[in-house]
């Protein structure tokens, strides 16, 4: 059990205090293929630069860029889009317009396939899911830079708005919205979607019914953080791969399992017997007969 909530800081655990770590630390550099060297999350003058914090299954990956170690995501995800043999290259951060030309975001990858001239044949979509933080996570964090060698194990249970991820605002205020808008889009013109997450984010999802990967739009690719003792690294593994359609995922996860309307008025009636219970005179109002 770990003391602190900070499982990576600027691309290593808080227990590492090799050189390699410290000047990441000393220069805020991010080691998993930022669009610039150093790290921008949050602010890029005082970046937040926790790229995954523990949760009480594991560990929880909270910066989209952190799944871009070694850019494995790019492959798997070609090997989903394309067929063997085809030229691709990655496009990040792309934009995407409706109709009318107005935003619906952007693509956080673009994967192109390419042929022999350079011109476009095909392309795939990758979107990474990283997840939300309920509670305050820069405190822990500006407490651990200031000095990380004396940090390592520094005490932040019990600790006000002590940081854990939220798995549920993750899913209804990102990936269901990103499905609607530019997955709907996407799915409009038959191309396929790639879906990044963590091991215990995918967990906390509905079922999903899965096809086969030949049928599928859309493939959720499952990745985990596995630690290397010797090197005191994390690296990014593959757990696997769950193949859906695009209509059917999307139903799962933006809409939810509708209960039956009898136990919301039960639950009415009790707020109501508590009021009478306690002595509240309840404020009786009558609508006026319209004509």
């Amino acid at each position: 059990m770990f003391n602190h909530p900070l499982a990576e800081i600027f691309g290593f655990p808080a227990r590492n205090i090799s050189a390699e770590a410290m000047r990441c630390r000393k220069l805020r550099l991010c080691p998993f293929n930022n669009k610039v060297p150093n790290c921008t999350k949050d602010k890029a003058e005082n970046p937040l630069g926790v790229c995954s914090i523990f949760s009480e299954r594991g560990t929880a990956i909270t910066c989209p860029v952190r799944f871009r170690q070694n850019w494995l995501i790019a492959e798997d995800a070609a090997n989903f889009f394309f067929a063997a043999g085809t030229h691709w290259t990655s496009l990040t951060e792309v934009r995407l317009n409706d109709k009318e030309g107005i935003s619906a975001g952007n693509i956080d990858v673009v994967l192109v396939a390419y042929d022999s001239e350079g011109k476009v044949t095909d392309f795939g979509a990758l979107e990474i899911q990283a997840v939300y933080i309920s509670g305050n996570v820069r405190k822990p964090f500006e407490h651990y830079m200031d000095d990380p060698e004396k940090n390592t194990e520094m005490e932040w249970r019990g600790k006000p708005n002590y940081p854990r991820p939220d798995y549920l605002s993750s899913s209804r205020k990102r990936l269901a919205p990103q499905l609607m808008y530019k997955g709907s889009i996407l799915h409009s013109w038959k191309k396929k979607i790639a879906v990044a997450l963590d091991k215990e984010f995918f967990a906390t999802l509905p079922d999903l019914e899965e096809t086969d990967s030949k049928q599928a739009d859309i493939v959720w690719m499952v990745y985990d953080l596995k630690l290397n003792k010797t090197a005191k690294k994390y690296s990014l593994r593959k757990d696997r791969k769950v193949y859906t359609k695009f209509d059917a995922s999307l139903n799962r996860i933006a809409w939810p399992n509708i209960g039956s309307v009898s136990n919301f008025i039960d639950k009415l009636q009790e707020r109501l017997n508590e009021k009478l219970e306690n002595g509240h005179k309840l404020q009786t109002r009558t609508i006026e007969m319209r004509e």
